[in-house]
């Protein structure tokens, strides 16, 4: 009844039928009435009639039901007692239901349903007349067994010789993928079993390579092939007699009847579609029992073999079985008469627990209402008690949805009972709800609620959905899936990832508890996953996918053993342990919520403590901590104290953090604490000014510190990892953090019940080469301490919080020795966080770092927006150099009184403010075009240089003051939850939209915006609004056609302004940053948002205070991201071939880090297949699954080899891209290309004949497991010996070769002699800057790789006779941020020395970028003292013009006021600063005058001389 409502001529007999309760009217009628109105013109009367007498036949009405119908009806009617033959017309349906190109006018006369019995062909068949089958089994080789044993069930008389492959089983091991002869790589068994075959079974193949190789030997199989549920590529071969899914160049998807049936078994919501189609898969089979024709029963044998694999469960696969060997194999005669066994059904929906559950006999439960209350029901209890079964207190357990799959439920999968009787162990009240998979969406719409939703409604903040089932539905206090995927369209909604993740956000933000993924790995076994972590596709699976929807705390739960799916019991307890770290945490009432806040303090000495990326934490801290009063949170005095404040208590921090206090021990800590005040009360500079307020300026928080024992730290710890840690740190070296007695010192501060604390260091201070050669690196014994009694019960000696807020970007615990992701029992991170919520507040612009927050380190993301831009401008000398070109632009040639040139005298001037901006190695004067060997240098002008080349060069000079004055850079830091100044707006639109909003209408925007937000009552202003708009209106009423057009071409600009307003908006919702980390701490949702920033991705990224994620990595490079790496590679190309007379580079090595990966959609993926030559190649579904080579001819040039830098982010996050790349190299190494035209061939050729094992490997990263190159902790410390050492520092970390060549089980392989080898060859380096906010200059990170990399190769080229040097590697630096976006934009490609005087200039060496960071305090002066040491990073690894030095020295320690005011915000950061200049003088990296040292040598004493008489008088007392 409900479908023929869609009948659209005049029809009434729904009503009629359910008025007299006639129950033979089933979906065949109704079908066949929808297929004919809708698809045959059903205006036609004839048509209408034929459709009227098949229903009546079919349901056996009276005619005299239809005595009021229309004519077509009534006449139907009439005809039905004369005639049975109803037929007329139905071939015309069935053309339709099977998508037939049969003439639909032309219907068929027979008078009965045909009986397939399609014989097979030329089919392979036995001798013996028993047919071959292969069935690949593929996300689902768990199955293998229960298809072999479904076979053996078939009835005497039905034959069939039936062999199972699990996906794993289709290639050869170890053959590469993506090779150009796919059958090469096949498993000889498997193609043999093909090329035999009668028929082909495929569920669940996803892999691209496995698809390619089934397909290449599908051809051999003429039989029926029934392929479901795979990728794209396998669907199309579908194919069961004259029944086929190739619809050639036709759209895809189903027939257009079959969509209209479709559409009426969903909810009308693009969301339910896929679930709709599931419900529609029950009946179809019986719709098409009374569609005639050939194809009809061949595509209705297709879909009942379709479900009775979807119910599965070894009797519906024995009947399928049954069905293929029975309808369109060879068989006897007596097989005909074998009826094929009922469809066992099973719900597509239910509920289970494992003391119902008994083999082949499953109580199922229909809602999660009706379960709950059998759990809570005596017959439950009593059930438990009578086995043994322990069940979770249904009082006060947390309650937790848990989304199963439902084929495994079926399949009876022992994991399924497992999981649940452990959860009811270990005190968690599972709702264990099986699903097809797609339907996750429906269950926590429909059928499940919690506290915050019931207020929310009860509040009218919320409006549930209609589809709402409040007698079926129960509450619960979080959710886990074990599926994984989308929480919208499962499985089928990762074709378009991140879709629906809108509607999953909406959901999931109105019930607002943690939504948690936790499954065993379904394509990986226990022991590959305990070796390499999660891999590939199951990675997409379990965390990509998911995070898209806001999950957290992914936890590996098993594995495969063999075909089956194991758990491992700990990783249960593991996510238990979380689910109650959650719930406990949000059932506490705020007031008695216990919570840490952990703080950055790496680098040691160096003024680091409290420090975070472009994050002013102690403002941020001291936000959080009043917030946090305003929310019922105990935080002591501190609000109502005036003194109190966020600095104050970073400086106290960075006393506790103090050598000679830590060695004092715990019991002394208050005591150092007040002493270091009363030193601040009386002038001390050494001592951070801030503390000589009242009471230290902390609001009354005290000292909470702890002495630990070895023996304390083991038991906290547990045997297993309280051994490693004593086999790595033995008794004599214990590491940083211990007491003069040999206890480990955890401090901190405590404000109520928020305990602040500092992350210990991570290493051995002064001595990182310890962690270079500790393979382990297992972290010392303190920084375990430190994060095991946070956590420890007061009741048992501990801090008792309850969780722990990492402030800002970033910490170390994520960093942690492990597994690179889906931690297990012996990942450091996993050890240490525990069962804690982690809250992370992450900055919004690295979305690359915070996925190890987030999966390694169990981070629930909260994003912080980046500060203000600022545009560099010109200052000093330079703004006196702009005035001179500008007046030489503007003079006159020639003065009409003396007949001389007026510009002759700005000649000189200009000239010497050029040397003294020392600008002329950016802008030379070059007597002869193009020829850098003619610049002139001397210090007066030639005379003889003409006016026209003067001229042209002074245009050059012109254009590099603008881009310098335009450069953009952060201006200060950014407070947590701080919404932006008016200023500050101004800021990021001018940096947005640069020229393109005026400054009168940059300032309108900001203006009408405030006048938006200050209106309180929406229709009060309504009046005003439209008489302004009625004012303009009668203005322009009668202008000109002129006029008119000018206004026309304002649209653009309006358009502009728009955006403008809606970023204004959004930029005014920073105070959603706190709000998130309020919500978190309440045990909520944090929503979902991608990380990127403002410059490059727009509004996509605002507002901030959101759980970030990354992006597909199956869907790179994006196509523009193509376009760019292509016109980047050609561009670098270029240059080199400019300054290297033509010649190509033979080798280029290629960073390719996680940031700039997922901001730039793969840019520098593009980057390397263009040099190498290739392109990449999409499935189906968008996924890039392969790059191709393309022919030398259409390339045009030679393959250049690429020696690939991962970052440890890369290689863990992007592995699927690793593997592809990895090919790609194995492909271009034995290309048929001659050696000359293809570089890769001929290095791999010349390593092989040295006996070198995998010449083609060409990613290179660190260790498994580990991360980054360590020279920047070389540098940071001081003890490197020369430059050179700083280069083989690099090499030594990054000798292991990745990729799937390597054997994607056993992670990286050392290579050093390859990694050699591409060295020597190297003649340039490429690296991509992705932001304004991380420049080389701004991080550690650039030189201590990229540049280093560069030293590395340098350090392998021949000396030169003549000068006696080796000769320069090339680094071009590509600033990916800014710029043209369109396909033939421009994009920047500079050498690094080009790029370092940009950067130095418009920032360190800017009296603007330098006052912003003075006005953010400590975390100022701390971002003062890190460019330093990285100014003497890049000067070891490349080089630094002596004008940076110089001009630093001046800006930073020479300057009385700069000098005093970095000195009392963070002493630390200002000795640093000093420390860093006379190295580099003491280096031979800066050449000034003994004066000028004699000055920074008494600077640095004086507080040197300081610190130690404070230090040795304190360990004296």
């Amino acid at each position: 009844c409900r479908l023929m409502r869609c009948l659209p001529f005049n029809i009434d007999i729904s009503q009629k039928m359910k008025a007299k309760k006639l129950n033979n009217l089933n979906l065949a009628s109704a079908a066949w009435l929808i297929h004919v109105s809708t698809q045959l013109s059903c205006g036609s009367g004839t048509t209408t009639c034929i459709a009227a007498t098949a229903f009546l036949t079919s349901t056996h009405c009276r005619p005299s039901l239809f005595s009021r119908t229309s004519f077509p009806i009534r006449h139907a009617a009439a005809r039905y007692d004369q005639s049975h033959h109803y037929h007329r017309g139905l071939s015309s349906l069935y053309a339709i239901v099977a998508n037939s190109t049969e003439d639909a006018t032309t219907p068929s006369f027979s008078t009965q349903l045909p009986t397939p019995n399609h014989s097979n062909g030329d089919s392979n068949n036995n001798s013996d007349n028993c047919p071959n089958v292969v069935l690949v089994a593929g996300f689902e080789s768990f199955n293998r067994d229960l298809y072999q044993k479904a076979a053996a069930r078939l009835p005497e008389g039905v034959r069939m010789n039936l062999q199972v492959f699990a996906d794993s089983d289709i290639r050869k091991l170890g053959a590469s993928a993506g090779s150009d002869d796919v059958e090469a790589t096949v498993n000889p068994k498997f193609a043999q079993a093909m090329r035999n075959a009668d028929a082909f079974i495929g569920s669940l193949i996803f892999d691209y390579d496995d698809a390619l190789a089934v397909q290449s030997l599908l051809h051999h199989v003429n039989g029926p092939r029934l392929i479901f549920e795979s990728a794209t590529e396998l669907m199309t071969y579908n194919r069961v007699g004259t029944f086929s899914m190739d619809t050639g160049d036709g759209p895809s998807g189903p027939p257009p009847a079959v969509k209209a049936i479709l559409s009426k078994f969903s909810s009308g919501k693009e969301e339910d579609k896929i679930s709709g189609y599931l419900k529609m898969l029950k009946v179809g089979p019986d719709l098409l029992k009374y569609v005639p024709g050939e194809k009809a029963g061949d595509l209705r044998t297709w879909l009942e073999a379709y479900r009775y694999w979807n119910q599965g469960g070894i009797a519906n696969a024995s009947a399928m079985l049954q069905l293929l060997a029975q309808r369109v194999l060879p068989h006897g005669k007596e097989a005909e008469r074998i009826p094929l066994p009922e469809l066992e059904v099973t719900p597509d929906v239910g509920l289970l627990h494992p003391l119902v559950m008994e083999r082949g006999s499953n109580r199922y439960f229909t809602s999660p209402k009706e379960y709950v209350e059998w759990r809570e029901s005596k017959e439950c209890n009593d059930l438990a008690e009578k086995q043994g079964f322990r069940l979770a207190p249904t009082a006060t357990a947390p309650r937790v949805a848990v989304l199963l799959y439902r084929k495994h439920v079926i399949t009876e999968q022992r994991y399924i009972a497992d999981l649940i009787a452990q959860m009811e162990s270990d005190g968690v009240f599972p709702v264990p709800v099986f699903i097809n998979g797609v339907e996750a969406h429906t269950i926590v719409r429909d059928v499940l609620t919690s506290d915050h939703e019931i207020d929310c409604v009860a509040k009218g903040t919320v409006v549930r959905d209609t589809t709402y089932q409040p007698s079926k539905s129960t509450k619960v206090d979080a959710i886990v899936s074990t599926i994984g995927f989308p929480l919208v369209g499962g499985p089928a909604g990762s074709m378009e990832a991140g879709r629906n993740a809108a509607v999953a956000e909406t959901l999931l933000r109105n019930m607002n508890v943690p939504y948690i993924i936790a499954s065993p790995l379904l394509l990986q076994s226990i022991p590959q996953w305990k070796r390499s972590g999660v891999l590939g596709l199951q990675s997409v699976v379990l965390y990509s996918l998911p995070e898209l929807d806001g999950a957290v705390d992914t936890v590996v739960l098993g594995g495969l053993v063999g075909d089956k799916i194991a758990l491992v019991p700990e990783r249960v307890r593991k996510l238990d342990q979380r689910i109650h770290g959650w719930i406990n945490l949000s059932r506490t009432p705020p007031r008695e919520r216990k919570i840490s806040v952990m703080l950055y303090g790496f680098p040691p000495n160096v003024g680091a403590v409290g420090t975070a990326a472009l994050l002013d934490v102690p403002n941020s801290l001291e936000k959080l901590l009043l917030r946090l009063r305003s929310e019922g949170y105990d935080i002591g005095d501190f609000a109502s104290d005036r003194d109190a404040c966020g600095e104050s208590i970073v400086a106290a921090l960075r006393v506790l953090n103090e050598n000679a206090v830590i060695t004092g021990g715990a019991k002394r800590m208050q005591d150092a604490l007040e002493d270091h005040m009363e030193r601040a009360r009386n002038g001390d500079k050494t001592v951070a000014e801030t503390l000589a307020k009242p009471g230290g300026g902390l609001g009354g928080g005290k000292v909470l510190a702890y002495d630990i024992s070895n023996d304390d730290l083991d038991s906290a710890l547990g045997k297993y990892m309280a051994k490693k840690v004593r086999r790595a740190w033995s008794e004599k070296e214990r590491g940083p953090g211990v007491s003069g007695a040999g206890e480990l010192v955890v401090a901190g501060i405590k404000i109520g019940n928020v305990w602040v604390t500092v992350q210990p260091l991570l290493g051995v201070e002064g001595d990182p080469m310890r962690l270079l050669f500790e393979r382990d690196l297992t972290p010392h014994p303190q920084y375990c301490a430190a994060y095991e009694y946070m956590q420890r019960p007061e009741s048992e000696g501990g801090i008792g919080s309850q969780a722990v807020i990492h402030l800002g970007m970033h910490g170390t615990v994520e960093w942690l020795p492990g597994q690179p992701l889906g931690n297990d029992r012996q990942s450091w991170s996993d050890e240490l966080i525990g069962s804690l919520p982690n809250i992370y507040v992450y900055a919004a612009n690295n979305p690359s770092e915070s996925i190890l927050a987030k999966r390694r380190g169990y981070g629930t993301l909260v994003s912080y927006n980046v500060p203000p831009y600022g545009r560099a401008g010109l200052y000093l000398e330079l703004a006196n150099l702009k005035d001179l070109v500008a007046e030489y632009r503007g003079a006159e040639v020639t003065d009409e009184a003396s007949g001389k040139s007026s510009r002759t005298d700005l000649r000189d001037a200009i000239w010497g403010s050029c040397q003294r901006c020392e600008i002329l190695n950016d802008v030379p004067l070059l007597a002869t075009p193009g020829d850098i060997s003619s610049a002139f240098a001397e210090p007066d002008l030639d005379s003889s240089i003409s006016d026209e080349t003067f001229d042209d060069w002074i245009l050059h000079v012109a254009d590099y003051l603008v881009e310098l004055q335009d450069r953009l850079f952060s201006s200060g830091l950014h407070t947590l939850g701080s919404p932006p100044s008016d200023e500050d707006l101004a800021a990021y639109l001018n940096a947005y939209f640069g020229e393109r909003l005026s400054p009168d209408e940059l300032d309108n925007v900001i203006a009408d915006w405030h006048q938006q937000s200050n209106s309180q009552d929406h229709g009060r202003n309504w009046l005003g609004r439209f008489t302004s708009w009625l004012s303009n209106f009668a203005a322009e009423f009668g202008t000109s056609a002129e006029e008119d057009t000018s206004k026309i071409n304002t649209a653009e600009g309006d358009s502009i302004c728009t955006e403008a307003t809606d970023i204004v908006s959004l930029l005014s919702r920073n105070t959603e940053e706190l709000d998130a980390v309020v919500t978190a701490l309440d045990g909520g949702y944090v929503p979902p948002k991608p990380g990127g920033d403002l410059l490059r991705d727009g509004t996509s990224v605002l507002p901030t205070g959101k759980n970030m994620h990354a992006l597909d990595p199956y869907r790179m490079p994006s196509a523009g991201a193509w376009i760019r790496g292509q016109l980047a590679a050609e561009e670098v190309i270029r240059q080199h071939q400019q300054s290297n007379d033509g010649k190509f580079p033979e080798t280029t090595a290629v960073t390719l880090w996680g940031l700039d990966t997922i901001k730039t959609r793969g840019e520098s993926i593009a980057i390397v297949l263009s040099l190498v030559g290739a392109k990449p190649v999409k499935e189906g579904t968008g996924r890039v699954v392969r790059f191709d080579l393309v022919s030398i001819e259409e390339l045009g040039r030679p393959r250049i080899d690429v020696l690939a830098s991962l970052s440890g982010i890369f290689r863990d996050s992007f592995a699927n891209v690793v593997d592809l790349l990895d090919d790609m190299f194995e492909r271009a190494a034995s290309a048929d290309e001659p050696d000359e035209m293809n570089f890769i061939k001929k290095h791999a050729n010349e390593l092989s004949a040295d006996g070198v094992e995998r010449p083609a490997a060409r990613l290179f990263s660190n260790p498994p497991g580990d991360y980054g190159s360590m020279v920047n902790e070389v540098v940071g410390s001081g003890d490197w010996q020369n430059e050179d050492s700083l280069g083989e520092t690099w090499k030594g970390r990054n000798v292991f070769a990745y990729g799937r060549n390597e054997g994607s089980g056993s992670g990286g392989t050392a290579r050093p002699k390859v990694l050699d080898k591409l060295l020597a060859t190297t003649e340039r380096v490429v690296q991509e800057i992705d932001s304004v906010e991380y420049g080389l200059t701004d991080i550690q990170e650039y030189y201590a790789n990229t540049g280093a990399l560069k030293k590395a190769a340098e350090n392998r080229k021949p000396v030169d006779g003549n000068s006696g040097e080796r000769k320069k590697v090339a680094l071009s630096v590509i600033e990916a941020f800014g710029g043209g976006s369109g396909d033939t934009a421009k994009v920047p490609v500079r050498d690094v020395e080009d790029v370092l005087r940009l950067e130095y200039r418009s920032k360190l060496l800017n009296p603007k970028w330098r006052d912003a960071m003075i006005a953010q305090g400590s975390g100022g002066a701390y971002e003062v003292s890190q460019r330093m040491t990285a100014m003497v990073g890049w000067a070891a690894t490349t080089k630094v013009d002596n004008f940076v030095f110089s001009e630093a020295a001046e800006r930073y320690a020479l300057d009385e006021d700069v000098s005093r005011a970095l000195q009392k915000s963070n002493p630390e950061a200002w000795k640093n600063t000093v420390r860093r200049l006379l190295e580099a003088a003491g280096r031979g990296m800066w050449e000034t005058d003994e004066e000028t040292l004699d000055k920074l040598r008494e600077l640095y004493a004086d507080a040197d001389d300081m610190v130690e008489r404070v230090a040795s008088s304190f360990q004296k007392e």
